[in-house]
């Protein structure tokens, strides 16, 4: 095998190939100078590296890789991705400052939006709940003075049957004592 088929071997070990994915995302071409048992992956380099052959099978062959732990020997350029941190203007920071402001106060404005929105709709559902009670109020009173007339009616009627009955015994007792008198005279005479 020739090495950069060991190159791309090393390359898809999960370990090696998590930390060329973070630290070189773009794997770079450079001529370096090799050693023989050694191995260059722009990380580290690898030495005491053994590749024993394992069976030969029809669908290819097989290799063991067997590594010693990573030493990190020479000089690499390491050139991070990450921009260096420059430090801000006034100018740059009054204008966030300006921003942050204008975002609190259409942040408070929309809140208090909110909250005139809650209160109206509180004071509307008060204000029915306060409606449908004067009109159960006002139903009960009705009911109660319409059962109060049919009472007054039902009671009238009933007094007036009873003085009917009254003026009927009168008018008996009267008939009875005027049938009376008329016997007494015709007994009389």
């Amino acid at each position: 095998m020739t090495l950069a088929a060991y190159k791309e071997k090393m390359r898809e070990l999960p370990l090696v190939s998590l930390f060329c994915s973070c630290i070189l995302p773009q794997p770079q071409e450079k001529i370096t100078k090799t050693k023989e048992g050694v191995v260059d992956l722009n990380l580290c380099i690898i030495r005491d590296m053994e590749v024993i052959e394992l069976n030969k099978r029809a669908s290819g062959q097989a290799f063991e890789v067997i590594l010693r732990p990573p030493s990190f020997e020479g000089n690499h350029d390491f050139h991070p991705t990450i921009p260096p941190r420059r430090d801000p203007s006034l100018e740059e920071i009054q204008k966030k400052l300006e921003a942050a402001e204008g975002r609190r106060k259409c942040q408070e404005a929309e809140r208090l939006k909110q909250l005139a929105e809650k209160r109206e709709h509180e004071r509307e559902v008060a204000q029915k709940a306060i409606e449908e009670h004067n009109n159960k109020i006002r139903m009960a009173r009705e009911k109660l003075e319409q059962k109060m007339e049919a009472k007054k009616e039902k009671r009238d009627a009933h007094i007036a049957a009873m003085l009917g009955r009254l003026q009927e015994k009168d008018k008996h007792a009267e008939e009875v004592r005027k049938h009376k008198e008329m016997m007494e005279e015709d007994d009389s005479q």
